[in-house]
């Protein structure tokens, strides 16, 4: 029937028309289709291709936190710096900086120094000679003003602009030893990872002068290091991170075109992309429990004299934007699979979609009603309605992908947007054939309800 003849017909005739073409639809959807031939080699391929997309996941999400923390500067000090204000970090700089200070203060000499004094001043050989046996005494209180004084400094703003700057500082030697081109700031001895502290402790000095501590002027420059990584297979770690550099760009590329594969490849690719994307939830997850349980591992085997409370928070604070990663991921790889599901011919997810459309289509009705023209707009979004649900998930892809270093937030917040664009798609999606009191039981609707079910 010619397009003339529709607008010839009264609205409740229109209508009825409408209902019979959804119900045409909905009968060819439901025509049975031929079974297709399972090859359990096409369908052994789909999985392994999946599994190995799921393990390359999980690899790129280490390799993408691997490069940020060896290469990016900014993410470095983002990751270290907040470890300047960690009541654990400074009670252990604390003791450090203290126990390098007092190495360089002779307690013999300032005893000796006393005992000259109170002999010039006339007191008796005997008291000066109890003044000569109060080194113990001396020594002890002597450790606890050192103590305090570098606390004070240690818990105020400017330990933590040392801190900030230090690092910052060593960050690019710290590369050069992580790829065995050492220098004389960052070094690798006895497979160990080495950084002078030395600026640090002259700026301790310096503050413990100003705090009126006269003999803390007579420290020498004191260069003590400090181990940022020891390990006995160093050298190995130095190619695990140059491979890691190499792949880091590329390797969630290569996953992602694996698991691409292993969809295509699949006889049932929606329920295939579901597969993928829990693989890919149950790899982060894993990966999750990896940090927590080689947390645990990490400090039993720390070296004598090595505060654990402190290692900790640096072990936390190293793998913060890692979990922050991981949750990333979990998060997209949930969102796909859930996405994927309400896409199905499934009775929940059908009911779900034709509430939503429903909804959408009553406020569709009541808008047009009140005057609103859809017109052009309406009729577009109605002939490439397809295509226009398959550019918002490009763009949603591209902008996770593209995001320099996405958050769980990132991921929410993209989600919610889509899910708007395709309301406002559901909304404009208006021919001008139905008039606003008809029920939302549109052609479109019958159109999508017979592509459900033929799907």
């Amino acid at each position: 029937m010619s397009s003339s003849g529709d607008e010839q017909l009264s609205a409740k005739e229109r209508g009825e028309l409408a209902e019979l073409r959804q119900r045409v639809h909905a009968l060819e959807g439901a025509r049975p289709r031929r079974a297709a031939r399972h090859h359990p080699l096409r369908s052994l391929g789909s999985v392994l291709l999946i599994l190995l997309a799921a393990l390359l996941a999980m690899l790129s999400v280490v390799a993408v936190w691997a490069n940020s923390i060896v290469q990016d500067t900014d993410r470095y000090v983002a990751t270290v710096g907040p470890l300047a204000s960690d009541p654990d970090v400074q009670k252990a700089a604390t003791n450090r900086i203290t126990a390098a200070v007092l190495a360089q203060v002779d307690v013999d000499a300032l005893v000796k120094q006393l005992t000259d004094a109170a002999s010039a001043k006339g007191v008796p050989p005997q008291a000066a000679k109890l003044i000569g046996n109060l080194d113990g005494p001396i020594e002890s209180g002597l450790k606890q003003v050192v103590s305090g004084t570098v606390e004070r400094v240690v818990t105020s703003n400017a330990f933590e602009k040392v801190w900030v700057n230090g690092n910052r500082r060593a960050h690019a030697a710290l590369e050069k030893a992580l790829t065995g081109q050492a220098d004389g700031t960052v070094k690798v001895e006895n497979n160990q990872v080495v950084i002078d502290l030395g600026p640090i402790v002259a700026e301790v000095k310096d503050q413990l002068v100003a705090a009126g501590f006269t003999p803390a002027a007579k420290i020498p420059a004191v260069h003590t290091n400090f181990v940022v990584f020891q390990s006995k297979d160093l050298g190995k770690i130095r190619s695990y991170v140059r491979v890691l550099e190499i792949l880091g760009g590329w390797l969630p590329v290569i996953a992602l075109l694996i698991a691409a594969a292993g969809v295509y490849t699949a006889f049932n690719r929606r329920h295939a992309l579901i597969g993928a994307a829990l693989a890919v939830f149950a790899a982060m997850l894993i990966l999750g429990i990896g940090l927590t349980v080689f947390r645990d591992v990490y400090l039993n085997h720390l070296p004598s004299g090595v505060s654990e409370a402190a290692a900790g928070s640096v072990y936390d604070a190293l793998v913060k934007f890692l979990r922050a990663g991981i949750r990333a991921l979990a998060a997209v790889a949930l969102f796909t699979a859930i996405g994927a599901f309400f896409a199905g011919p499934s009775r929940i997810a059908v009911v779900t979609r034709t509430g939503c459309r429903r909804s959408i289509g009553a406020l569709r009705d009541v808008t047009t009603s009140a005057g609103l023209r859809l017109g052009a707009v309406g009729r577009f979004v109605h002939r490439f309605k397809r295509w226009i649900g398959v550019v918002i998930l490009v763009v949603a892809a591209i902008v996770l992908f593209t995001w320099t270093y996405p958050t769980t937030a990132v991921v929410v917040w993209t989600a919610v947007i889509t899910l708007v664009a395709f309301a406002i798609r559901e909304f404009l999606d208006y021919d001008g054939s139905t008039p606003p009191s008809t029920p939302p039981s549109t052609p479109s609707s019958g159109a999508d309800a017979g592509a459900a079910a033929a799907h």
